[in-house]
């Protein structure tokens, strides 16, 4: 496969995995929550917190792993990426409460 072939496959995967982990915590943020033991207003407006925070997680990342990219190439900042929320969406299953939650979601 050529390269560049290569290079937009990995891309797009990474592209993917991403959009996906953001549809799956808008589908399961308020029963995640009320796993957590919050009432329905904190679930609103901590879920809210959480869906903004990692909005911004993900423009912030964009600009700090972009930066990366052009440092130290853009498949290995590709991959740093893909490792990076990997990472935090695992530790996510294992959170006790909602601020951690949302520092998770944030990175």
């Amino acid at each position: 496969m050529k390269a560049r072939y290569y290079a937009v496959l990995v891309g797009a995967l990474g592209y993917f995995i991403d959009l996906f982990d953001v549809l799956l915590i808008s589908i399961y943020r308020v029963q995640s929550l009320q796993e957590l033991g919050l009432s329905e207003q904190e679930i609103l407006t901590v879920g809210a917190y959480i869906l903004n925070a990692q909005l911004i997680g993900l423009a912030l990342g964009g600009l700090f792993f972009g930066f990366l990219g052009d440092r130290f190439g853009r498949e290995t900042s590709l991959f740093l990426t893909i490792l990076t929320y990997s990472l935090t969406t695992f530790l996510c299953g294992l959170v006790q409460d909602p601020w951690t939650y949302l520092v998770l979601r944030l990175i």
